[in-house]
């Protein structure tokens, strides 16, 4: 009888203590981009909760593309349903933060993250990446993903039209010549695919800008800059991609299937994508990886892709637990995951060390090849007005009649400043 009292009662204070612990919980909502990316952003959360069994992770259905999380978020705004936490793309943070700062919608990280430990922030952030989540000077976003743009290729084929796989060319001239004679050197291969025309936001088409050294807006922010030398170069490449070397205008999709079957020389991609590629040719053929051409190699730089985690829960503790989710997503455990699972540049200072990711870079040396383009990041920046969409929509539509041929190059970047800057204001 007594050991019977005994266990009831040791059954309800567990039953008691099971309901005082979800009493205690803060459920916290989030949302991300890409679907294909669930494969870290749910291991991350499933680790975090573990750590902070206080703290539950749920996620909304991923947005396909970071536009259609942007036009998403947009109309929550409107109707009070944001996520507590959203990974904003960098070229729209702009436009997002603004619009929810009117609302009073979003948290300013900055007082957050001064109250931390000054040590602790300067041994896991760099300047560089805190300031790709300031808006006119404010932190509203910690930089989770980030991103250059990557070459990949396909050391058979180099090799099979003469070129080094060990010193791939550097500048736009070298590639295309390469490409041109990958395919002249078999029946049914294409020497390179850039996706820039149907890709869905403008990184490709900004990448071509800046590695000639020039910009996408004046120094204020309000004038398209693009219109000069660079912009001339970059018109005229997209073009001889299809010209000279047999880019086919197919989507993305098609294209890494034809370079993962042997079909295409050289393909261009963000690192993001580097382990999925990696896994999906297996042994057909040796891959490799160099880093982006710059024709600029004193001004030259590349637009940084990626996102940044903002958070906009009103509730205090639902703000609490955002932030140390932030915290862990940014931290060197979560970008250990996240690099190897992806492909992506780590935003954590401590995650390429030998605790985390040095034996992996080690063991998988394209993976590290997108570190020797940090110092040629520059910010990913959108439109001022609220019309980034809108704008490279138009933007990629000329920009895929200049490759096909209707539309010559220079017509097609004079089109392009007219119809920009008609947009922008």
């Amino acid at each position: 009888m007594y050991t019977r009292r005994f266990l009831g009662s040791a059954a309800l204070a567990g039953l008691a203590a099971t309901q005082a612990r979800a009493q205690a919980q803060t459920t916290i909502d989030v949302q991300y981009c890409f679907p294909a990316f669930a494969r870290f952003h749910e291991a991350v959360a499933a680790d975090f909760m573990k750590l902070h069994p206080d703290i539950k992770v749920t996620f909304r259905a991923p947005a396909p593309t970071y536009d259609d999380g942007h036009q998403s978020m947009l109309r929550a705004a409107v109707t009070n349903q944001l996520p507590d936490v959203y990974y904003s793309g960098f070229h729209l943070q702009s436009e997002l933060v603004r619009t929810l700062l009117r609302r009073q919608q979003i948290v300013d990280l900055g007082p957050l993250l001064d109250a931390e430990p000054k040590e602790w922030v300067a041994a896991n952030y760099s300047p560089r990446i805190i300031n790709l989540g300031r808006v006119d000077g404010k932190l509203y976003g910690m930089a989770v993903n980030a991103s250059t743009p990557l070459m990949y290729f396909n050391a058979e084929l180099v090799r099979q039209a003469g070129g080094d796989p060990e010193k791939m060319p550097d500048s736009w001239d070298g590639v295309i010549a390469l490409a041109a004679k990958i395919k002249a050197s078999g029946p049914n291969l294409a020497g390179l695919a850039y996706n820039i025309h149907e890709w869905p936001d403008d990184w490709l088409f900004r990448a071509l800008i800046h590695q000639g050294g020039g910009n996408m807006l004046n120094e204020a922010g309000t004038a398209v800059a693009f219109g000069d030398a660079a912009g001339q170069r970059a018109m005229r490449y997209v073009r001889r991609f299809v010209a000279e070397a047999g880019m086919p205008l197919i989507d993305w999709d098609q294209s890494r299937q034809q370079f993962i079957a042997g079909q295409i020389g050289i393909f261009f991609d963000t690192p993001a994508r580097l382990r999925q590629v990696t896994d999906l040719i297996g042994r057909r053929f040796t891959l490799g990886t160099a880093t982006f051409p710059v024709d600029d190699k004193a001004k030259g730089g590349l637009p940084t892709g990626g996102n940044a985690a903002i958070i906009m829960s009103r509730d205090a503790a639902k703000r609490r637990a955002a932030w140390e989710f932030v915290k862990y997503m940014t931290g060197p455990e979560a970008q250990k995951l996240v690099v190897e699972t992806s492909g992506y540049l780590p935003t954590n200072l401590r995650a390429v060390g030998s605790d985390f990711l040095g034996p992996y870079y080690d063991a998988n040396p394209n993976f590290r090849t997108i570190t020797r383009q940090m110092e040629r990041s520059v910010p990913w920046q959108g439109y001022p007005g609220g019309n980034s969409v809108r704008i490279w929509r138009m933007q990629r539509e000329i920009i895929n009649r200049v490759m096909r041929g209707e539309v010559a190059p220079d017509a097609g970047l004079e089109r392009l400043v007219k119809e920009t800057t008609a947009l922008m204001s």
